[in-house]
């Protein structure tokens, strides 16, 4: 039984989840489309700059890609932090600040509500990240994987998997790491279904958001 489960795991990884990406992400953009607009025309008016922000991540395989995102900080945000060493040795550690006085009103909100995420679905239909699986981490970020980095890099980065359902920022770093290896090596279409149907839920209570 055991075998047989691994197998249609594997099945899925190779085959179905694309499928799956692919279907619910043409689905997701549809259904969105009207909020995408509000949120280009709020950031347009409240603040200059462009309303895409490219961040670098490690894509599969250890080939680094732009995840897409809605800007949510201030156009001289990496300026602001390189002049504040205490600043930037917080980000260099942690790879964030707990109080990001960067972020602006607009992007305090769409974070909070993951919001800042939806232009990833268009990284999903490109085949470059997965709507669900393990975290995306920027290039620095892989030390902290240690001897597992190679496990991580062995799929795709995602939207959501299962930390964001689990605690998102409340998590510790270490406590993160653990939820990706446990998410890739159990991987299947069942546990997808169910870190798809938590995640609204989990947003909508903006639980561990920041």
């Amino acid at each position: 039984m055991k075998l047989l489960n691994r197998i249609n795991r594997e099945l899925y990884r190779r085959w179905g989840k694309r499928v799956f990406d692919f279907t619910v992400t043409l689905i997701l953009i549809v259904l969105l489309s009207p909020l995408v607009l509000l949120i280009v025309i709020a950031l347009g008016i409240t603040s200059k700059g462009p309303v895409i922000y490219r961040r670098r991540i490690m894509g599969i395989g250890g080939e680094e890609i732009h995840a897409y995102k809605f800007r949510t900080m201030v156009i001289e945000a990496d300026e602001i932090i390189s002049a504040h060493p205490e600043l930037y040795e917080e980000f260099k550690e942690k790879h964030k600040l707990e109080n990001d006085f960067r972020v602006t009103l607009i992007g305090a909100f769409l974070r909070k509500f993951s919001l800042d995420e939806i232009p990833q679905l268009f990284n999903v239909l490109k085949g470059e990240m997965s709507l669900i699986g393990p975290r995306m981490i920027h290039p620095d970020e892989l030390v902290k994987y240690g001897s597992h980095k190679d496990v991580l890099l062995s799929m795709k980065p995602s939207i959501t998997g299962y930390w964001q359902v689990n605690g998102r920022q409340k998590t510790s770093y270490k406590e993160r790491v653990q939820m990706d290896l446990y998410y890739i090596e159990n991987c299947s279409f069942t546990l997808d279904l169910w870190i798809l149907v938590m995640t609204p839920i989990k947003v909508l209570q903006a639980e561990g958001a920041q």
